[in-house]
């Protein structure tokens, strides 16, 4: 096997319309990136804690600041936005369509900007983070949808990786923005880097305007021409090509032996199998979040001059560098190495990473070797995130679901994560500042987020599906075959439900299994049936 992702000579067409059309739905990561990293430093901004204060005095520096409780409030509120923002992903993305469903989520995200970007007094900010939160909430549900169902199935993970890549590069953006505008003595000091996502705004509409809407979508909505005529554009193939029918035929057929089966309403996703693939979506990425990685894009400024070092801003930018750079090797070792080991080795190595940040910023908080320390170890610990959970997480909820449901539980394992996101933005100040009613835990809540880490190991080996290779509907198969997460590894698709559909049979009253054996008798007649004709040929 060679180093490089290549496509399979037996693939027919070019995965290039579809690869770009995936890298650039990725780019609305940049969004949600942004919008989560640029806080952190603006909390930090003399003048915007001048401007927003209420008369609360920071013990540390003696200037006006915002209290523990205002900076939740105004941190949480985005994540609150986003929480319930993705809940309502899958009514739009099933009413109005994947691509539609962009646009209105990027126009209800630059609300919140526009009302952000003219507070002067924290109310009409939260309510923009607010706003900008239910928009990126929208997106952050959508896009994984849109590229799970435009990719070929030899690079999805990467295509769909490029979307967590994206919100590096956002995280980076907003950090460089910060350092740029934080010494400015007037409102730009916080406005520019907050009116800047009006460009990302305007670039993700412009280019959804273009982009086809996905082939899954059109054969939800029994749209089989419109299906046939997006497909052909993202595969480069005529819409009679073989490949494209056989391919389109599967889809179809998938989609209607799992409508069979049962339907797909918010209380069957708690059902059976599917309420597996929906408890392993959300536990996934709500682990994604105890890791503590936000920790570090939201407070990170903050802690790290609490901790004594003098260019915490620096830092940010250091810190948001090493999380964009690493994130390229997870998107080779996605498809070169799978789901499963990429994600063990990655939760392993934040687990020691934690720790020792940890036990050195305990022991001796204001040496400068110990500050050094921390900073390396905070950085080895963002390249085993950023090369494992940050896109992997991402990877796996898109691939998990039927298409009858899979609006629905994308949209509901993304809420997990907001969930999780909000609770740790709320709860971090509390955790973290000395002062009444905080915890001063300072460097010690790493020895939380490293306990979550050995958790995050113990769950990807016994509930993580390998599905590299796997097209979506062949993951139906995987689960409805093998039983066990460390069982999956060694699968091989063996199921074509066009064959199993032309059976004709009521899939409720017989398992995959049997329906599959009936298909392959009945291809097996029709072989003998061919051969003893040909014979008759012969001898006439």
């Amino acid at each position: 096997m060679g180093i490089m992702i290549k496509k399979p000579e037996h693939v027919a067409g070019s995965a290039a319309p579809a690869i770009i059309v995936g890298l650039f739905v990725a780019f609305g990561g940049v969004l949600f990136g942004y919008d989560t990293g640029t806080i952190g430093g603006i909390l930090a901004m003399p003048y915007w804690r001048k401007t927003f204060s209420t008369g609360y005095i920071n013990r540390k520096d003696q200037m006006l600041d915002v209290s523990a409780s205002q900076s939740s409030e105004i941190v949480s509120l985005l994540s609150a936005g986003t929480f319930f923002g993705s809940l309502s992903a899958a009514p739009m993305a099933d009413l109005t369509g994947r691509r539609i469903g962009m646009i209105l989520s990027t126009l209800v995200f630059m609300v919140g900007v526009i009302l952000q970007t003219a507070a002067t007094a924290i109310p009409l900010f939260v309510a923009g983070r607010f706003f900008a939160g239910f928009g990126v909430g929208l997106i952050s549900a959508i896009i994984p949808l849109y590229q799970s169902e435009t990719a070929p199935k030899w690079i999805r993970g990467a295509i769909v990786g490029c979307y967590q890549l994206a919100i590096t590069i956002g995280l980076l953006i907003a950090s460089i923005v910060d350092n740029a505008t934080k010494d400015r003595d007037d409102t730009g000091s916080y406005r520019i880097p907050i009116a800047v996502q009006f460009a990302w705004g305007i670039i993700l509409i412009v280019g959804m305007l273009i982009l086809p809407e996905t082939p899954r979508y059109h054969i939800k909505r029994g749209q089989n021409d419109k299906a046939a005529k997006a497909l052909s554009r993202l595969r480069r193939l005529d819409i009679d090509h073989p490949a494209l029918v056989e391919e389109l035929s599967e889809i179809q057929a998938n989609h209607e032996y799992e409508m069979s089966i049962g339907k797909a309403t918010y209380i069957d996703c708690f059902k059976g199998t599917l309420g597996k693939r929906l408890a392993t979506g959300c536990l996934l990425q709500s682990l994604q979040q105890l890791t503590g990685v936000n920790f570090i894009f939201y407070y990170g400024t903050s802690f790290f001059t609490n901790s004594g070092i003098s260019n915490s801003f620096i830092v940010s930018v250091i810190t948001n560098v090493v999380n964009v750079c690493s994130t390229f090797p997870g998107l080779y070792l996605v498809e070169k190495w799978g789901r499963r080991p990429l994600l063990l080795f990655g939760a392993v190595g934040m687990f020691v990473c934690q720790y020792i940040v940890a036990i050195v910023g305990t022991a001796d908080p204001s040496s400068q070797v110990a500050n050094k320390v921390l900073i390396a170890f905070v950085c080895i610990y963002i390249y085993f995130f950023a090369s494992s959970w940050g896109p992997v997480a991402w990877v796996v909820t898109g691939e998990l679901f039927p298409l009858k449901a899979r609006a629905k539980c994308l949209s509901m394992t993304t809420a997990s994560n907001w969930l999780l996101n909000w609770a740790i933005a709320y709860a971090t100040p509390y955790m973290v500042n000395d002062g009444p009613g905080n915890a001063n835990l300072q460097s010690k809540v790493f020895f939380i987020w490293g306990g979550f880490c050995l958790i995050c190991a113990f769950f990807v080996w016994g509930l993580i599906y390998e599905t590299k290779g796997l097209s979506l509907e062949q993951v139906d198969e995987l689960y409805a075959k093998t039983s066990k997460a460390w069982k999956s590894k060694g699968f091989v698709p063996t199921v074509s439900f066009a064959e199993v559909q032309d059976l004709g049979v009521n899939a409720r009253s017989q398992s995959l299994a049997d329906m599959e054996a009936g298909a392959q008798r009945k291809r097996s007649v029709g072989h003998i049936d061919d051969s003893a004709e040909y014979k008759e040929k012969l001898e006439v």
